[in-house]
Order: C-alpha cells, then structure tokens, then sequence
C-alpha cells in the first residue's frame, strides 16, 4: 500500500468520521435555518479570478433569466465537463482546474465548486449533507446543494453529481431538502428527474443516498471559501486535512453542522 492510500485510509477510518460529527454538530430546527445561506459567509470578491473565468464560458451563448434555470445550466455544464475521480483537499481554483482536466473530483467538491458559482450569479445557495443514523461503516455520505428561487419563491434541493431534483406525485414545482425529508418520512409519493440529457442518473445511488430510511440531513454552516483556501495552500500536502479542520475548529474558523430534523446523538446509538 502505498502512501496516498495509507492517508487516505486513515482520513476515513470510522473515528475519524465520528469524532468530526461529536465535534461539529449541533441540533437546531426548521426555523432556525431559514437564513442561512453558503453567500452571508463568502462574498463575490473572495471567489478566486478563475471562477470568474471559467464563468464567462458557462455562459458564453446565454444567460438565463431565470435562477432555475441559471443554476442547470451551471449543474450542467459542470456535469458534462467534469468525470470524476479521487477526493481533494486543495484550494478551490486548484480544485476546479484538476477537476476540469479530469483528475479527480467527488461530490463534496462538485458542491464546493457550484456554491462559487452561484455566489457569482447572485444566487442564494447553501449545502447539505447526509450520513446515516445510526452510523453505518459501509457509507460514507453525499453532499449535494439548494438554491433560492426568487421567482417560485423558494428553496430547491439540486444535486450536481446527477443533475437531478425531486418532486412531489406528479407537481412541477422542486422539492426543498426539508420538503423531501418529510414527505418520504410521512411515506408519500416522492420521484426525481435528471435534467441533463447527457447523463442518465445511477438509480441505485440515488436511492442510497437518499431514500434509505436511516438517512439524515444536515446543513453545513459557516463555510468560509476564502479561509479554507488559504490554510489549504500554505499547509498542504504536508500536514493532513484532518489536521487543518482541527486548527480551525480550535480557532473558531470552522464549519459545523445543524441538524434540523434529528438529533444528531442518533448516529452515536
């Protein structure tokens, strides 16, 4: 085993992941939430020039008026020029350029890179999480996003990994993440759609990443793009990511997580 995978193996041993949810969570509840949003913490002029950049491209034909509309073309643009591969812990801009040559890039970084974006085009927009409850060994979560659209006058979950929303029985109008986990905890008729022609979504990854019934959501707040990318630079490869998000949780400067429908002690039982 070389040393990339023993890193790699340590990052994600199962202490690790359940000491940063014993340090990092917090239970709230819907209302709490309501005005938390990825763009109160990062401002346009903290998002670094090449996401501006790479902006311009996105939209060289059209821009569409619509935030709905704005935000699949970025999710797909995104999903058709981005494969995949290994997670990264590097700073954003870098993130993107290895993601954009095809070298890596799982969910969590595709959340990361979409939130920019949106921050660029004045859309409200914040990211999620989910884990199992209680903890699972087998799975290692998801991230994915929701948006604010001024004009449904609402929050939308949308996952750029499979260009994908959901849906309530046979309505037009997105589901919010808060609307998704009750409606499938109340056993109502839930589906999704891909909204990318170019990729057809995994249908057993999207159901276990969603609609396992010990699935959890949970926010992640106070996500300072600037700030990470900063330590990351300086810090990184030498000392491990683990480490990092340790240094700023020690300072104050770390994300955490509110869970608004569970308590979070649940992944612990």
């Amino acid at each position: 085993m070389n040393l990339k995978k023993i890193l790699w193996t340590f990052k994600r041993h199962p202490f690790l992941y359940l000491t940063r949810f014993r340090l990092l969570s917090k239970n709230s509840n819907i209302s709490e939430i309501k005005d938390f949003t990825y763009n109160y913490v990062n401002n346009k002029t903290d998002i670094p020039e090449y996401f501006h950049k790479v902006n311009i491209t996105i939209f060289k034909d059209e821009k569409p008026s619509s935030d709905l509309d704005l935000v699949k073309k970025i999710s797909s643009w995104l999903l058709n020029n981005i494969k995949g591969g290994p997670g990264l812990s590097v700073p954003s801009d870098e993130a993107l350029k290895i993601m954009l040559e095809g070298k890596g890039g799982v969910c969590s970084d595709m959340v990361q890179i979409f939130n920019n974006f949106c921050v660029i085009n004045d859309i409200k927009v914040r990211e999620w999480g989910v884990t199992r409850a209680p903890f699972n060994r087998e799975y290692g979560g998801h991230s994915f996003n929701e948006v604010y659209c001024k004009e449904l006058g609402k929050w939308i979950l949308i996952d750029v990994s499979y260009c994908t929303m959901f849906f309530y029985e046979d309505q037009q109008i997105p589901l919010s993440v808060i609307e998704l986990y009750q409606l499938l905890r109340e056993n109502k008729n839930v589906h999704y759609k891909a909204f990318n022609n170019n990729k057809t979504p995994n249908k057993a990854s999207v159901e276990k990443n969603y609609l396992n019934p010990d699935t959890i959501p949970f926010l992640i707040c106070n996500y300072s793009n600037k700030t990470y990318d900063s330590f990351l630079k300086f810090s990184r490869p030498l000392i491990p990511i683990f480490m990092i998000h340790f240094v700023l949780y020690t300072i104050s400067k770390s994300y955490y997580y509110k869970f608004p429908l569970d308590d979070y002690k649940k992944i612990f039982s």
